[in-house]
């Protein structure tokens, strides 16, 4: 039986410079739960994604995956119960959009062990998934911007680890696939163990897709919780710094500047 994903921050905080970016934030980001992270740009949103992905250290304060010091858990253990979508992946080596997807199996193989046909089953799964079928012996170097997007996702979706941690993953993205691809990848969090931390500037995206927020405040302030609970007009000028006009639907509030 595979262990619920649980990521726990006790007293995080994190700076730039002699900035603030979170001062003392204490959250817990449980199973079957979709987390959207919003701020205004430079507010740290990249920041704390690769301090809980381990990739820079804390201030500050401790990060615990399944109820471990984040710090003391093994690289090859961290890779496969904690996937990364960087908000640029940068540039890679030129190979086929399935030979880049399967890299997503790489944490899950042994040594010299090569990809079999659950890895090979897995990649096609999440290419279909991302609607690249028919494009896997394209090089990728040939790829759109919003194709290449999707090749990344699909990657991370082939690692298929219980937490993803998703900087911006509509970058790039038509509406289309922008709606689509974000709706299937928070139903992954239906699934039992499964959690996802997902940074977003669009706030009504977060309002359509996400259970919970955590919001980035100037002065290095936060504030988290259930989403329909957290966000209104008033914390939304805070973090962005611009009024915004509540209106509301049928189906949920959306939000705009005033």
């Amino acid at each position: 039986m595979s262990i619920p994903a649980r990521l726990e921050t006790i007293d995080l905080s994190l700076s730039a410079g002699d900035r603030t970016l979170i001062g003392g934030l204490s959250v817990r980001f449980e199973a079957g739960q979709n987390w959207a992270i919003l701020g205004a740009n430079g507010s740290g949103k990249t920041t704390l994604l690769h301090t809980l992905a381990g990739l820079r250290p804390a201030g500050s304060g401790q990060i615990l995956l399944d109820g471990t010091n984040l710090q003391s858990v093994p690289g090859w253990v961290r890779a496969r119960r904690l996937g990364v979508l960087f908000q640029e992946q940068g540039n890679t080596l030129t190979a086929t959009v399935r030979e880049t997807v399967l890299t997503g199996r790489h944490p899950h193989l042994g040594r010299w062990q090569s990809e079999g046909p659950p890895d090979i089953a897995a990649a096609t799964a999440a290419l279909a998934l991302t609607d690249l079928t028919g494009l896997e012996q394209r090089n990728t170097d040939s790829l759109s911007g919003g194709e290449r997007r999707r090749m990344e996702l699909a990657a991370l979706l082939t690692q298929d680890t219980p937490i993803s941690l998703l900087d911006e993953p509509v970058n790039h993205l038509d509406p289309h696939y922008q709606i689509g691809l974000l709706g299937k990848v928070c139903e992954r969090a239906q699934r039992p163990g499964h959690l996802n931390l997902i940074v977003l500037h669009d706030v009504n995206l977060a309002l359509r897709f996400c259970s919970h927020g955590l919001l980035l405040l100037p002065g290095g302030e936060t504030r988290h919780g259930r989403l329909e609970d957290t966000v209104d007009s008033a914390v939304l000028q805070q973090v962005y710094g611009c009024a915004m006009r509540e209106i509301r639907d049928t189906r949920q509030r959306l939000y705009l500047p005033a």
